[in-house]
């Protein structure tokens, strides 16, 4: 069922800027939907805090198909457009699911498009191998962060001019942090060579607004879940021997939060959409909606942390837990002021920020 809706999805966010799921992506939602539920339960995601990587649930997921759901055909893959990823993108933020589908599928897209006939692919089509990409050109032999670099089998790396690949398995070591990623240091070293010259700047750049807008769309999904936290909780905690969810304060609290959460979506959507009819502004709208959901999902998470009082920074309360991914997944990109900068740079017509 899945591999029959995959091929039949229309895009979320076409010329025409639709903003309801038809009956084929619905289909797809619920079985993702279904499959988050059961696979990384929030008592999975306690249980994978240690690496941020869920070893069994990843097997589980490429029995979907979805580690090669955006790939083509010919090796493998489901030959779904970049909308349909979204679906789930959206889905991995509700849960936080502890698994690297973004890192994954853009890696894989990214090769299949440079190197199409390259040997790694049918193995990154199938999930049996994990990819990922540094999100910033390599300079030197100085170590770079590579968002699930600790648990890839195969990292893209750009040194400004060459993309290169490595396939040096798991050798990385994990970098700790307070959002419970697979995050690692890695250097350049002795990888293939893939693509150089203006090709592979622009097959870099492209990959990446793909990991910005994908990524967007799960801060998205994290947000949602974050105030629906906050509004559970506020109808149930007594407070002056009244809900707390009855004061107007919090009720203005939730409602500014979700307003910024769902713009978020519709902006991270515009930009897959942008995306993938390879629109001119594909690249600043995939900036935008990255630095917008980041906003949106830590001031909507740290609103309903906030309204939890004392318990919400409790382990055993699950808004912490959304909170620190609020916090940790855009910094995966690097500094937010840089990204600033560099929108500003394209937005305008003449000449660079000063």
């Amino acid at each position: 069922m899945l591999e029959a809706v995959l091929l039949t999805a229309r895009p979320i966010i076409s010329k025409k800027m639709y903003l309801r799921l038809n009956s084929d992506e619905s289909a797809i939602q619920d079985v993702f939907r279904a499959f988050f539920e059961t696979e990384c339960s929030i008592e999975r995601v306690r249980g994978a805090s240690q690496l941020g990587f869920d070893a069994d649930a990843w097997s589980r997921l490429a029995e979907t198909g979805a580690p090669g759901m955006c790939l083509p055909e010919n090796i493998g893959g489901g030959g779904a457009p970049l909308t349909t990823g979204a679906i789930v993108a959206d889905l991995v933020g509700t849960y936080i699911a502890p698994l690297p589908f973004i890192e994954h599928l853009t890696t894989s897209r990214l090769l299949s498009k440079i190197a199409p006939n390259h040997e790694e692919l049918p193995l990154l089509a199938s999930g049996e191998k994990i990819g990922t990409m540094g999100l910033q050109p390599q300079a030197g032999s100085a170590s770079n962060l590579i968002p699930a670099g600790a648990i890839a089998h195969t990292i893209i790396m750009f040194d400004g001019d060459n993309l290169l690949l490595e396939t040096t398995g798991k050798s990385t070591r994990h970098v700790p942090n307070t959002a419970d990623l697979p995050l690692a240091n890695q250097s350049l070293g002795s990888g293939d060579l893939i693509a150089s010259g203006e090709k592979a700047k622009q097959a870099f750049f492209q990959a990446r607004s793909e990991w910005q807008a994908l990524m967007a769309v799960a801060l998205s999904g994290l947000g949602k879940k974050a105030v629906d936290l906050g509004v559970t909780y506020a109808k149930e905690r007594y407070q002056f021997d009244v809900l707390i969810g009855s004061f107007q304060a919090l009720q203005h609290g939730f409602a500014s939060a979700i307003t910024d959460v769902e713009g978020a979506y519709f902006l991270s959507n515009r930009a897959i959409s942008a995306l993938e009819t390879q629109n001119e502004s594909a690249e600043t709208l995939a900036g935008m909606a990255f630095l917008f959901a980041s906003e949106a999902a830590i001031a909507a998470a740290a609103t309903s942390l906030q309204y939890h009082g004392g318990y919400g920074f409790a382990e055993e309360y699950d808004i912490q837990l959304y909170y620190r991914r609020a916090k940790g997944w855009p910094l995966q990109l690097g500094d937010p002021g840089l990204e600033y900068q560099r929108i500003a740079d394209l937005c305008l017509p003449s000449g660079k920020v000063a």
